[in-house]
């Protein structure tokens, strides 16, 4: 039996032949079994994702957060990495310097991460329950606007609050902001700002 071979199937054949036999003789045949004995495990496979926004400026950049914990009861995990979430219509992935370092503000010794509260007259925070401070908040914004509440100015209607300032968070949405505006001004406050400019 003959087989046909064109000059071209020929020469292809004889050049695969000189390149496997050129780089086995040059020491690469154990190469490619090294290289798959070499590859290590992604260090995020076993890692829990968590999607959240970056929290410095009012472009709201989504950041995906890497978490990794023996998820054991009531042990909690810790963020080993942070990066830019690339499904994210804002920033596509991409971070600024400051987005870039949020894994140093999260392992930060100064952050705050409870609320403390400096009773009048004390020189010392302590830190106090969240249910505490919210209804302290609420207590003295309430105290505060039924005190100095102007209802008229002579014969006009004014419903001024002025004695009491708010300032927006800067990594809030568009609509978050719009809603924190329209609750500002319907308790009459004048003294509104968004840190989003600053």
């Amino acid at each position: 039996m003959t087989m046909q071979m064109s000059r071209r199937t020929l020469m292809k054949g004889i050049g695969a032949g000189v390149a496997v036999s050129s780089l086995g003789s040059l020491g690469f045949a154990a190469l490619e079994p090294a290289m798959a004995a070499s590859v290590r495990a992604y260090k995020l496979a076993q890692t829990r994702e968590t999607r959240n926004t970056c929290p410095y400026c009012s472009v709201a950049c989504g950041v995906i957060m890497y978490s990794l914990g023996d998820k054991s009861k009531n042990a909690r995990a810790s963020v080993l990495h942070i990066e830019g979430d690339p499904d994210h219509p804002v920033n596509r992935g991409t971070l600024c310097p400051k987005g870039a370092g949020l894994l140093d503000f999260v392992h930060s010794e100064t952050r705050t991460k409870y609320p403390m509260h400096r009773a009048p007259g004390s020189t010392e925070m302590k830190r106090v329950s969240w249910d505490f401070a919210l209804d302290r908040i609420a207590r003295l914004l309430k105290d505060d606007r039924d005190k100095n509440f102007i209802a008229k100015s002579g014969d006009v209607t004014v419903n001024r609050w002025v004695s009491t300032g708010f300032l927006g968070a800067s990594a809030t949405t568009n609509e978050t902001a719009y809603l924190t505006y329209k609750v500002v001004r319907s308790m009459g406050a004048v003294t509104f700002d968004n840190q989003a400019r600053v």
